[in-house]
């Protein structure tokens, strides 16, 4: 290789690096704005209510982990852990299930029918739910359900299921014809289709959806302060609650909990972040 040639590899690289310099500067300054917030939740949570205030913005010293001790030996954080995990793992579970089946009927369904249901779907992202929470709350009360977990994972699917329907029903169009062809010759049912054929490949899809409703279900503290009063029956979120006061809050052990709430979230993100990103992308430009 002559000295020419090298020297033109040379000027191109450069060139591309100084176009892409404004980009990556960009992200060093979204990232700084992304994790400062996480920094100062975890630094403040390892401090003392005197070194919280004394330096909020600065390196946890001296390090404490008494916050932690007593947010789950005093603040029953297992009891309310539990609660969230189970409304956040049934309203996955029914999220995922009935959203897989309403794309697969949809995708495959063609008629006017079909397409205005569809569209019923997608009015449900356009319309944010709690402006029916006067509604909501009189059909709970009515049915019993008030003070319930039941209460807020059935507005939960209620509330997943149009993003879930979207995704799912784009990405399901996408799938190839032929292999719905090579199905039925070999004599396979609809359900034998759903099963063995689409549900694998919509693995990308089904992990989309689940992260995308994972975080605001989590996250949800409108819906269990409304219709969830009794003790047993609230969720970690609602447990800060009881660590703020009309006159003065214990903002360490506060973040304390909001640290240890928010690690089931971020090991998940961490877990399907590439499925995530695959199957958003294909979902959403597909179709």
């Amino acid at each position: 290789m002559t000295n020419h040639t090298k020297n033109v590899r040379k000027g191109k690289s450069l060139r591309f690096s100084r176009l892409h310099l404004p980009g990556h500067l960009m992200m060093i300054i979204w990232a700084f704005i992304v994790l400062l917030p996480v920094y100062l939740l975890i630094s403040n949570a390892l401090k003392t209510r005197v070194g919280m205030y004394d330096n909020p913005f600065g390196p946890p010293i001296p390090l404490t982990l008494n916050n932690f001790k007593a947010v789950i030996d005093q603040g029953n954080f297992f009891m309310y852990f539990g609660n969230s995990l189970i409304v956040v793992s049934v309203s996955l579970s029914m999220i995922l299930l009935l959203g897989s089946l309403a794309g697969y009927g949809l995708a495959h369904w063609q008629g006017k029918l079909s397409r205005g249901l569809y569209f019923f779907f997608m009015i449900g992202m356009m319309l944010p739910i709690k402006i029916a929470t006067i509604r909501l709350m009189e059909l709970m009360k009515t049915l019993g359900l008030f003070n319930h977990l039941s209460s807020i994972i059935l507005i939960y699917i209620a509330m997943g299921l149009p993003i879930a329907v979207f995704i799912l029903t784009e990405f399901i169009r996408g799938l190839p014809g032929d292999l719905y062809e090579a199905a039925h010759m070999d004599g396979a049912r609809r359900g034998k289709i759903y099963c063995s054929i689409v549900l694998p490949l919509i693995k990308p899809a089904l992990a989309t959806v689940g992260i995308y409703n994972l975080v605001p279900i989590w996250n949800d503290l409108w819906f269990p302060l409304i219709f969830i009063t009794q003790e047993d029956k609230k969720t970690v979120l609602l447990a800060v609650t009881k660590l703020q006061g009309q006159y003065t809050s214990d903002w360490p052990r506060i973040f304390a909990l909001l640290t240890l709430s928010a690690l089931p979230v971020i090991a998940l993100y961490l877990m399907f972040s590439k499925s995530f990103v695959t199957g958003l992308t294909a979902g959403a430009v597909k179709g």
